[in-house]
């Protein structure tokens, strides 16, 4: 193929993502637009302040609950440990608030299917399980120590309220709509450049580069080549500096050239393993801590990787690695059309109570750096132009 047709190609793959997953975005982000506005969160966060069980375990739901913006989950991640959340707990929270929530899931069973689904649960459950192990064997007393006392004192505060006054009122609904268009100014471009990349990786690297990364035709010992697999897998992550909702249409092209279920799982585990995430906790706690919990998010990842291979493979439910990404991107009048017409009128509802929610005083404004700008309005004239291509040669 010539230049020309791979551009096209790529925009017309990157529409196909989009297009695909448009309708799991609004309906994810309106649930948890919905839990953000009507959940009092500051009810929970006393809760936990230890490493026990029940501490991680609400930190898990607590997490599970909020909005998957990896930036924004790092954040309310050090909130909670300045208002005294365990640090075993911020963990969980982290883990939980990128890997089980809403809008991840929908997304899985729309481009890899509902066993991969199945394993993202179970698996993320085990991820945080055996990280607050992990780092209850190895804690750092002092590191930690040192974090808490670098934290910055913070200007906002989570308020109390009562749920069920506030789901009756005009103000509360407003104020979903304001979560909902808050939500979106956080991560459209994350999506925007996972799901552009996403389009030109399954166009333009060749299955051969794949089959040599994750030893497919390597005469090795079955063992060997799941465990490269699940090693391997986060550095390509870390590699896409995007995170977990972008990094699903990628998924689905590891997927589409044969990498292993263990490879394919420990890709998607690893959201928070991508540098700027990294560098945010270092701000946030200090080098160390940001590298601790690197190095235990990937030694965690990789067990849970292996666990879910063999498990799956144990109960014969292994998925078929082999989906095509043509299968995920096709355009059809078929419900994919519909809900996302359906899911289009409801965007425009909240987008007009969020402008009746600023109309009150209300408003939130979620930058981003001028090289992500930068990157994403090329990416946007990537898939305009692309697409235009595809329509006219």
């Amino acid at each position: 193929m010539d230049f020309l047709n791979l551009y096209a190609e790529s925009a017309k793959t990157a529409i196909g993502f989009f297009w695909k997953a448009g309708w799991a975005f609004v309906f994810g982000y309106f649930i948890s637009a919905m839990i953000q506005a009507f959940v009092p969160k500051s009810k929970l966060t006393p809760y936990m302040g230890g490493a026990n069980f029940k501490s991680i375990r609400l930190s898990t739901l607590f997490g599970a609950a909020s909005s998957s913006c990896s930036f924004a989950a790092l954040a309310t991640a050090r909130s909670l440990f300045k208002k005294g959340a365990h640090f075993i707990a911020t963990v969980a929270f982290m883990f939980a608030s990128t890997n089980l929530v809403i809008e991840l899931g929908v997304l899985i069973v729309i481009f890899l299917g509902w066993q991969f689904l199945v394993a993202e649960i179970i698996g993320g459950l085990l991820l945080i399980a055996i990280s607050s192990i992990l780092i209850k064997i190895l804690y750092p007393k002092k590191w930690i120590k040192n974090a808490r006392e670098k934290i910055e004192d913070e200007s906002t505060q989570e308020e109390s309220f009562d749920w069920k006054k506030r789901i009756k009122s005009k103000q509360g609904w407003y104020l979903v709509g304001n979560k909902f268009v808050s939500d979106w100014k956080m991560v459209w471009q994350e999506i925007l450049i996972g799901f552009s990349i996403a389009g030109i990786v399954a166009v333009v690297v060749p299955t051969q580069f794949w089959e040599s990364m994750f030893l497919m035709h390597v005469e090795a010992p079955e063992w060997m080549i799941v465990l490269e697999n699940a090693l391997v897998a986060p550095f390509v992550a870390a590699a896409t500096f995007i995170g977990s909702m972008g990094n699903i249409p990628l998924a689905t092209v590891l997927s589409s050239n044969g990498v292993l279920f263990a490879g394919i799982m420990g890709f998607i585990y690893s959201d928070l393993m991508v540098p700027p995430l990294i560098k945010v906790n270092a701000k946030y706690y200090g080098k160390k801590i940001a590298f601790f919990i690197a190095g235990i998010m990937y030694v965690s990842i990789v067990i849970t990787a292996l666990l879910m291979h063999y498990g799956f493979l144990f109960f014969d439910m292994t998925p078929d690695s082999q989906r095509k990404v043509s299968d995920a991107t096709q355009f059809a009048f078929d419900y994919t059309f519909y809900l996302n017409l359906s899911f289009l009128f409801l965007a425009v509802f909240l987008v007009f109570l969020n402008k009746k929610h600023k109309s009150k005083g209300h408003s939130h404004h979620h930058g981003g750096s001028t090289l992500k700008k930068i990157i994403s309005y090329s990416f946007i004239f990537f898939i305009v132009s692309g697409g235009l291509i595809y329509v006219f040669i």
